[in-house]
């Protein structure tokens, strides 16, 4: 009734299939193992769950979905694991991860993740963040600070600073002589940095050689022309290790990490003896 003939088409349908393929060859392998006498090894057919691995499945699955797994998810997981392992340990078997060039640079890549987390991980000592300080010391001085008080002339205009340098010598008032605009007329000790996000990096440079004492000018920043009253400086001060552990060892950390990566790895190439055929 047709019957037989379905069960032939059915059977030409499974042997199309890559997946038999892939199971025919690795049973082949394994009938070619055992007849030149190569038993498995007894532990490779057999699959433990812990409960350690159990709580990284369910760690994993929480992290992922937010909410603890049930049972149902837990049973599912462990499933899909033993699936896992089992295709892993056949492939393995069969040496599917032999002179593949995929796997090669997967773990290559692992390999290498796992060298810069070890070499990331490194802990510098008191000494040599202390030799790196001594070293590099610019990069982490502190900008000098300054106290100024300034008079807006305009965007355009500083023909009139000599006419308000008068003023000021009569002993006018000093803010009624300042065109309106949205900046702070005094500041005290503003460290550089800030100077140079209120009135832009030119007006900064120019607070770096005005004397201290007389209005000055004009001064330009990014609006316009200003008269400028230095009132102090603050130097910076050498920095100390304690004061700027963090930046120094971030710093150090960025500029040694392929130095001590490639020392790492010589550790590992000097183990081996490497042998080149010449053509």
């Amino acid at each position: 009734m047709g019957g037989p003939e379905k069960l032939r088409e059915h059977a030409r349908a499974l042997l199309r299939e890559p997946l038999v393929h892939f199971m025919a060859a690795g049973f082949c392998v394994f009938l070619v193992s055992t007849w030149r006498g190569e038993a498995a090894d007894p532990a490779s057919r057999t699959i433990t769950i812990t409960e350690s691995q159990i709580s990284r499945l369910s760690a994993s699955w929480q992290q992922t979905w937010r909410r603890p797994p049930g049972q149902g998810d837990i049973d599912a997981m462990i499933r899909d694991y033993i699936k896992e392992e089992i295709y892993y340990r056949e492939a393995k078997r069969i040496g599917l991860d032999e002179d593949d060039s995929v796997v090669r640079r997967r773990l290559r890549s692992k390999m290498e993740y796992l060298a810069g987390a070890e070499v990331e991980n490194a802990l510098p000592d008191d000494a040599t963040l202390n030799r790196w300080l001594q070293k590099h010391h610019s990069r982490f001085v502190p900008d000098a600070a300054y106290s100024f008080d300034q008079i807006y002339l305009g965007p355009d205009d500083a023909g009139q600073a000599a006419l308000i340098l008068k003023n000021l010598s009569a002993g006018k008032a000093w803010k009624d002589q300042s065109e309106p605009i949205s900046l702070p007329e005094s500041l005290t000790y503003a460290q550089r940095i800030e100077v140079t996000r209120l009135f832009g990096e030119q007006f900064a440079e120019s607070l770096s050689v005005l004397p201290p004492g007389p209005w000055t000018g004009p001064v330009a920043s990014g609006f316009g022309w200003h008269l400028v009253r230095l009132r102090d400086v603050r130097s910076p001060s050498k920095p100390q290790l304690a004061d700027v552990r963090q930046a120094v060892e971030n710093d150090w950390r960025a500029a040694t990490y392929k130095d001590r990566e490639a020392k790492a790895y010589q550790v590992l190439l000097d183990g081996y003896t490497i042998r080149i055929a010449k053509p």
